[in-house]
This record gives C-alpha cells, sequence and structure tokens, in this order.
C-alpha cells in the first residue's frame, strides 16, 4: 500500500525547537510531519526558559509532563568576577518586582526531549526518522528528499535544522557565523547550601560563568573558558574540579560535589540575512545563535515557533509560497537585536578596555538601581509572545 507522504506542514529538524514545532503545528490543526532522527547521545544542559515559554509548553501539553524535574527562577543576580580596575556592582532582579512568582524554570534538556518525543507518540504524529538530504520548491509544493529515498511534499516547512542547515541553504538564504576565543563546559553538582532560587552569573575575564538551581540542592554550571584550557581543566582529578567550582562559585553554595559528566562545547554566533522565504521559515538555531548569556537562546526559538504557527494560519492555503516573507517581517526585529545584544555584551566581557569597562559597569549600575529601566528589563529581558489561540490544547 502506497505510504501519503504529503503535509500541510513539514518540520525537518528533531531538537527542541523542532520536536515543539512539530507538536504545536499539529494541535493547530495541520497535517503535519516531522523528520527528526534519535540521538543516542544525553545532553547534559539545561535550558532556563522564561514564563511564557512554559505557557507555551503548558498550551501543547508538555509541561505537566516534566514540572517535577525542573526548579523555579526567582532571583536572577550578576556578579562581577573580574580582577579589573574597573568592576561593576552587584545587580539582583527579583521576579515579584514585575508581579511574578518566578521568572521561568530550569530544566534539564534531555527531560524536555524525551518528553517532546513522548508526545509525537502520543498524538500520533508522523515522524522519518531520518535524515533530509535534498529540499526543491516546484509545481507549487516543496518537496524534501530523505536518506531512505522517500520524497515528501508540503505547502509550508519549518527549518529546524540547525547551525548547518541544509534547508537554509537549499532555499538561498545566506547567513553569518563568528566564533569566539571561548568554549563553555557544561555540568551539573551538588551543593551543601540552598540555592534559594536563585540564579548568578558570575562575569570573568574569559566570559559567564554561570549557576542555575535545579531541584533540590542542585544546580547546573555553564562555564567560560579559553579553548586551550579545556584539556588541563577537565583532566583535573574530580576532587580538584570540585573546588575549582566551589572556588569561583566563591563558596557561596558551600562544598560542591559534580554529578555529571562535564562536557565542552565551542561558543559562536549565527544570523541567518533572511528568516524565511518562499515556503520556508528558519525556526532556532538555523536562523539564529549565540552563546549562553542572559537565558535567551530556546526562549527566542519558541517564539519562532509561535510565530511560525501564526504565519502558516494566516496564509492558510494548501501552497502558501509568501509565508515565508511574512514569517521573516515578524521576527527580524526582535531577532536581530537580542543577537546582536548578546554579541555585545559578551565582547565587553573579553576586552579589557577601560572605556569599554566603565560603560559596562554603567550600564549594570543603571540597570540595577534605576527602577525604571529596572522593570524595563526584567520585562524585556523576560518577555516571550504569548501563544497563539490557533494552537489547540
Amino acid at each position: 500500500m502506497e505510504r501519503d507522504l504529503q503535509f500541510e506542514v513539514l518540520v525537518v529538524g528533531g531538537g527542541l525547537a523542532g520536536l515543539s514545532a512539530a507538536i504545536a503545528a499539529h494541535l493547530a490543526g495541520f497535517k503535519t510531519a516531522v523528520i527528526a532522527k534519535k540521538s543516542d547521545t544525553d545532553d547534559e544542559r539545561t535550558t532556563a526558559l522564561f514564563m511564557p515559554s512554559i505557557d507555551f509548553l503548558d498550551k501543547i501539553g508538555i509541561w505537566q509532563q516534566i514540572e517535577t524535574k525542573t526548579e523555579a527562577l526567582q532571583t536572577m543576580r550578576i556578579l562581577d568576577g573580574t580582577k579589573r580596575i574597573i568592576r561593576s556592582p552587584p545587580a539582583s532582579f527579583h521576579a515579584n518586582e514585575i508581579e511574578l512568582d518566578q521568572f521561568g524554570f530550569n530544566i534539564p534538556n534531555q527531560v524536555l526531549l524525551d518528553a517532546l518525543f513522548a508526545k509525537l507518540d502520543e498524538l500520533k504524529i508522523t515522524r522519518f526518522d531520518e535524515f533530509a538530504t535534498d529540499y526543491v520548491d516546484k509545481d507549487d509544493i516543496a518537496t524534501v528528499s530523505l536518506t531512505n529515498g522517500d520524497v515528501l511534499k508540503a505547502g509550508h516547512v519549518i527549518a529546524a535544522d540547525g547551525r548547518r542547515s541544509l534547508i537554509r541553504e537549499k532555499v538561498g538564504i545566506k547567513h553569518r557565523a563568528w566564533q569566539y576565543h571561548q568554549k563553555a563546559i557544561v555540568l551539573s553538582f551538588k551543593h551543601s547550601l540552598s540555592h534559594q532560587n536563585i540564579s548568578t552569573e558570575f562575569h570573568t575575564e574569559k566570559g559567564p560563568f554561570t549557576q542555575v538551581p535545579l531541584p533540590g540542592k542542585r544546580s547546573s554550571l555553564v562555564w567560560a573558558i579559553k579553548p586551550e584550557e579545556e584539556a588541563e581543566i577537565l583532566g583535573r582529578p574530580l576532587d580538584e574540579l570540585n573546588q575549582m567550582v566551589e572556588q569561583n562559585l566563591h563558596s557561596t553554595l558551600g562544598a560542591v560535589e559534580i554529578d555529571t559528566t562535564p562536557q565542552c562545547y565551542p561558543l559562536s554566533s549565527l544570523l541567518a540575512n533572511k528568516f524565511g522565504r518562499g515556503r520556508v521559515m528558519l525556526v532556532g538555531e538555523a536562523g539564529h545563535a549565540f552563546p549562553p548569556i542572559g537565558a535567551q537562546g530556546l526562549n527566542l526559538g519558541l517564539r519562532d515557533v509561535i510565530t511560525a504557527i501564526e504565519c502558516i494560519s494566516v496564509n492558510d492555503t494548501e501552497h502558501s509560497a509568501g509565508v515565508g516573507e511574512a514569517y521573516h517581517r515578524a521576527r527580524q526585529l526582535d531577532v536581530i537585536t537580542r543577537t546582536f545584544g548578546i554579541d555585545m555584551f559578551n565582547r565587553t566581557l573579553l576586552t579589557s578596555f577601560l572605556p569599554v569597562q566603565l560603560v559596562r559597569s554603567g550600564v549594570i549600575s543603571a540597570a540595577s538601581n534605576v527602577s525604571f529601566l529596572k522593570q524595563l528589563v526584567m520585562r524585556q529581558g523576560a518577555q516571550v509572545k504569548k501563544h497563539t489561540d490557533k494552537i489547540a490544547s
């Protein structure tokens, strides 16, 4: 019996943004398929999602499955851990200052990924455990070829296939990518003192050293280092590595015991020249990527997903060839401003040029001490567009 390989919405990519997009498109009433090959490796990273992103996960039926494995973020604190002449003052941002119980929750990536795959199965969404090999837009419809020889057809394509996006390349969208002289060690650890739902971002000459709460007396860590330090740091005995983490935390959480295998990733940024073209919309790291500062990454990707579903709903025809342009117009300001904002902030950590350090210190001081600026920073930093009513529960 010949299989039906034609869909209204085709999602390419099996990461957090791609799987979320497939579920959202299905719940919005579109005949949906996702090209998502499962990975055998565990992701030890965690992701801090702000409340509008949590609302979105709740709307697509994920939040209730993972809530007990997450931890609330009630205070976000910035501390200057540099030894420079000009140092920024401590800055703390409390969720209750903008009438929230918490800014959001910290979620282990693997927990969220497993829940998304389980939801795909529960909803019986068609999933191809393959990779895409080609994309062609012809005869008023998009076609995507797979490694198994299947050729899928769709009226709309959500490209969530990462930084090396095949779909982005095939549709002719150029991009800029740049590297930093940084890598990030990610791990989780136990600690003897309570984190009190406080996330602390220590700013160092090498980049951020960011602790984020997990359930109980545990936290996750993103630790920026120089690339040449990776072998020396990760080659240390565990007790020495525990001491290094405790020292970099200035013992704010007491004794430390690392309880996951540390992983290390290079830090880089990417920005597509356009975020959509024709029937294609770039979601998540297919369109933008930047260092893990300020918990913006997946929050931005989920805003992509929400906007993509809204654009498809407005252009709700079987062969809508202009949805990509509409999506680009809707996303460009948010994506560009946040990408370059994070880039500039990261660069200020890496330079010892005194005028830059003076400006950085002044900005952090104003954001922490001037009431209306503080409110603006907190609301804009945590802002995610509310979910579309097109996504049914």
